[in-house]
């Protein structure tokens, strides 16, 4: 079976497995606890979309708060790879959304994020019958399909070429002005733009907070690890005074 005939069956199965439908988007914060992942959003350097990280049963990944919120979202899909499919994985940084076959671990994870976050029965079922010929496609219908899955439009194109609806070359006007041309159609913005910046998925304070508990970490120290997520327990505990 070629390889990605694999990863479709890989991420059809990874989707059923955690509830998730042939034709549904997936909410990928919601996800990443129910994967008990965890997950931070930091500004980093644009060479990279992120990292993942396994060790045991702990599963962590950082992401680029300076990407796209749609680009953020194809990263996860593709830490999500390293995390629970890839075999003998224990780190990697990565550059999601290039398909370099090149690189055969980066280009089988940014398939699966593909695969993942866009199933080819969902796609089907939102593109109108007269446009379900090749290169028939509208820019409406495109713009559509993003929002829906939130995805970014570079891996939109991708997808729609790997499965024959389209060839890449005719749409690669397409790539340019994506903001724009989803506001001019009446879309939020927020897809689009950066964000997420200093957001925590996962149990981090949990964990901190039962060593605090258990007297394995000093006050101070518990304090330096919620303000690492941007939580100031000082600030906390001043509000609840003066109430």
């Amino acid at each position: 079976m070629p390889a990605n005939y694999q990863l479709q069956l890989a991420a059809s199965q990874f989707r059923s497995a955690n509830g998730i439908g042939p034709t549904d988007p997936i909410r990928l914060q919601s996800w990443l606890l129910k994967l008990d992942v965890m997950a931070m959003f930091k500004p980093l350097s644009d060479r990279f979309s992120g990292m993942a990280i396994r060790y045991d049963k702990h599963k962590f990944m950082l992401i680029n708060a300076n990407h796209r919120i749609s680009k953020q979202h194809f990263t996860v899909a593709h830490e999500l790879y390293h995390l629970f499919i890839q075999k003998e994985f224990v780190s990697e940084i990565s550059n999601a959304g290039r398909f370099d076959r090149k690189d055969t671990n980066e280009y089988h994870a940014d398939c699966f994020a593909a695969y993942l976050l866009m199933p080819e029965e969902g796609i089907l079922s939102l593109i109108p019958s007269s446009e379900l010929s090749k290169n028939k496609l509208s820019l409406p219908t495109l713009v559509k399909l993003e929002q829906y899955f939130a995805c970014s439009r570079s891996s939109l194109i991708f997808r729609l070429n790997e499965i024959g609806l389209i060839d890449r070359a005719k749409y690669e006007g397409y790539l340019q002005n994506v903001k724009l041309s989803a506001l001019m159609l009446g879309y939020d913005a927020e897809l689009y733009e950066p964000g997420n910046a200093g957001l925590v998925i996962g149990n981090y304070g949990v964990k901190a907070k039962k060593l605090y508990d258990l007297e394995k970490i000093s006050e101070s120290h518990f304090f330096n690890l919620m303000s690492d997520i941007g939580i100031d327990i000082t600030a906390i505990d001043a509000g609840n005074e003066q109430e």
